[in-house]
């Protein structure tokens, strides 16, 4: 087997009275499936994925992407189980997010994207005006979540954000109120902070979807061992604890079967 596969995003459609195909097929529309296509194949980290070459050829437009024929393999059982089950809310958030984005230029404009890989007997979906690919909005729900790291962006034109880098999930990238920009007095690049921030997270996976991040508080984070705070917290625990005869019984007897 060759190193390299490819996926193939067909259109068929129309531009008014003409057949669609390279030709009148706009840039802006190209650079939507470029972005989405990258999505498909590699929705998490891009910096370090295999190389993605390009090509259009006419029928009505056919855009090619080669690359690694592992992420190949891999996509084409995902959309075989899109095929099978006829929703996406088992991607992760990438992923999903590409599909739906494929499903609206279908709707716009009246085209049908067929979408298949370059492997014998590719499995094979489709979008057009009749399907209906998007995530259920009932797994999505509303959440708040604290990120620790340290900012290395703040700023904006239009929409502010702040950058974040974090042990577990990398750059997050999170809506920020000008307003707040603004009136901080202090340089904010490069120290560690806490992050508040609410956004949607999967109910069944717990998968947070870090493109709907917006930014509620900055908390002051300090790692390192603080004594007196543990100190405090142990003569508060003490004064709980003082009624409490055989302390070590009253453990057994709380833990009960699970006492190890």
């Amino acid at each position: 087997m060759e190193n390299i596969g490819f996926l193939e995003i067909k259109i068929t459609g129309s531009k008014g009275n003409l057949d669609l195909s390279p030709d009148n097929y706009d840039i802006r529309e190209i650079i939507s499936v470029l972005e989405n296509a990258e999505n498909l194949l590699y929705p998490a980290d891009k910096n370090n994925r295999p190389t993605i070459s390009y090509k259009i050829e006419e029928g009505s437009v056919k855009h090619v992407f080669r690359t690694s024929i592992q992420f190949i393999i891999g996509f084409n059982a995902v959309i075989g189980q899109i095929n099978q089950i006829r929703n996406i809310d088992f991607l992760d958030v990438s992923t999903a997010k590409a599909f739906e984005n494929i499903q609206d230029i279908a709707l716009k404009h009246d085209y049908v994207f067929d979408i298949k890989t370059s492997l014998e007997n590719s499995n094979e979906v489709r979008l057009d005006k009749q399907t209906n690919f998007v995530r259920t909005e009932s797994i999505w729900v509303d959440a708040e979540f604290y990120f620790y790291g340290k900012l290395t962006n703040a700023g904006g034109k239009d929409k502010a954000n702040i950058h974040i880098y974090t042990e577990n999930m990398g750059t997050l990238r999170i809506q920020t109120p000008i307003s707040f920009l603004e009136h901080y007095n202090e340089n904010l690049l490069y120290k560690t902070f806490g992050i508040r921030a609410l956004g949607k997270q999967n109910s069944e996976t717990g998968q947070i979807d870090t493109s709907t991040l917006k930014f509620v508080e900055l908390v002051d984070y300090h790692p390192g061992y603080d004594e007196e705070y543990l100190n405090n917290l142990i003569s508060k625990a003490s004064k709980s604890w003082s009624d409490i005869g055989d302390k070590d019984q009253w453990l057994r007897e709380i833990r009960g079967s699970y006492e190890t």
